[in-house]
Formats: structure tokens, sequence, C-alpha cells
């Protein structure tokens, strides 16, 4: 069923975004994970300073859209794509959202 397989995704970005807060960020600055499951945008967001620097902006932003998770932004250099296909996302499923769609037909992902 397109709900359970939602559901599925839902609990796989949340699940994958926390593991990424807990290793993210340091005293200064505070690892956020930013779940709107209504919508379906995940983010994950460092808030905080470092050497009197503002530190705030996205890490992490990913969508579920028409049954396809969507990674709109990635600021780590993981391959945030092959973890999700680790667990247990096909790669039909997955679209890279950052890149251009004519760049997407390059990939082994969904072009969207």
């Amino acid at each position: 069923c397109a709900m359970e397989t939602i559901d599925t995704y839902r609990q796989i970005v949340q699940q994958l975004l926390t593991e990424y807060a807990k290793h993210g960020g340091d005293d200064q600055v505070e690892a956020q994970t930013i779940f709107d499951t209504e919508r379906d945008h995940y983010q994950l967001i460092y808030v905080g300073w470092h050497h009197q620097r503002r530190v705030f902006g996205p890490v992490l932003h990913l969508d579920i859209k028409d049954g396809k998770i969507w990674i709109q932004w990635n600021g780590t250099e993981d391959d945030l794509a092959q973890e999700l296909v680790d667990l247990g996302v096909p790669k039909q499923d997955i679209v890279i959202g950052f890149h251009p769609p004519l760049m997407r037909k390059l990939t082994n992902y969904e072009v969207g």
C-alpha cells in the first residue's frame, strides 16, 4: 500500500536525521531536527555560535513528494542516497533534488 510506504519513508528519514543530529554540533552549536510530518519536510539545522560567528543553517533537507524521497540539500560529505538505499529505500524512490534535472538522468536514481 502506498500509505504504508510513505509511513515507512517518514520513519526512515526521521531516523536518519536523528542519527546525524546525535553526531553533529558541539557545546556551542546545537543540531536541531525539524520534522513536518503533515507536509513531509524534514531538516537538520545547526544553530549557535562558533568563535564569535553566528552559525545557522540547514545541513540536510529531505522531502517526501509523490511517494519518493527528495534529497533537497546535503551539506555533508556523506552519500545520503546510498544510506537511504542501505535502509531499504529503492533507488527509483530517491530523487537527488539538488542536482538539475539534466544531471539527474546521469545518476542511478529517479529523475523526479
